[in-house]
């Protein structure tokens, strides 16, 4: 695959260069070595038998390099508690698929809600001093339009971010958007 834009927000790409050198190129080199198969036949409506990229493909080859470099996944399990509540339920968590250091990845081949929540848990890992950075690899426009309905894409969510200003995510993330190799 191929990176075709990055956005840098709070100087997530800053800091990702200056400090997290290593992850950066590897990062890249993932990317790089990603390769996206139409391997997916559409039963949609508007689609039906069409060839398509397949999201669950793709993120398989992403956790295998990942897991290659030395990538982990990072989890946080709590109770959650409601003020003035009885009410107590365990063994919820946050987690994020590819830590090193303290640089969390995340690559969202879904819905635009889990590109945006992914942004708040890059903000509580952030907040728990467990993150210097966050990464979000998204698809491109031209990618999803290759893939089923409801993958959501990259412009979409820095349109989002530019528009938050400095209000959310209050963590540096720098978001890369992916197409495939033609």
């Amino acid at each position: 695959m191929k990176v075709v834009y990055e956005y840098s927000h709070l100087g997530g790409a800053e800091i990702l260069k200056l400090r997290y050198p290593d992850c950066e190129q590897e990062i890249y080199d993932i990317i790089a070595e990603i390769t996206a198969q139409r391997t997916k036949v559409s039963k949609e409506k508007t689609m039906r038998g069409r060839e398509l990229y397949s999201p669950k493909d793709m993120n398989q080859q992403f956790h295998e390099a990942f897991a290659a470099k030395g990538y982990n996944e990072l989890r946080d399990t709590y109770i959650i508690t409601l003020p003035h509540s009885e009410v107590s339920i365990p063994g919820a968590f946050k987690q994020i698929d590819f830590v090193k250091d303290k640089v969390l990845v995340e690559v969202q081949f879904g819905k635009y809600a889990f590109m945006f929540y992914d942004m708040a848990k890059f903000q509580y890992f952030f907040n728990e001093n467990k993150a210097d950075v966050g990464i979000e690899i998204v698809p491109c426009h031209a990618l999803h339009k290759q893939m089923s309905t409801g993958v959501s894409y990259g412009e979409q969510l820095v349109y989002d971010i530019e528009r938050l200003k400095r209000h959310f995510p209050a963590v540096p993330v720098k978001v890369i958007l992916i197409d495939a190799e033609e």
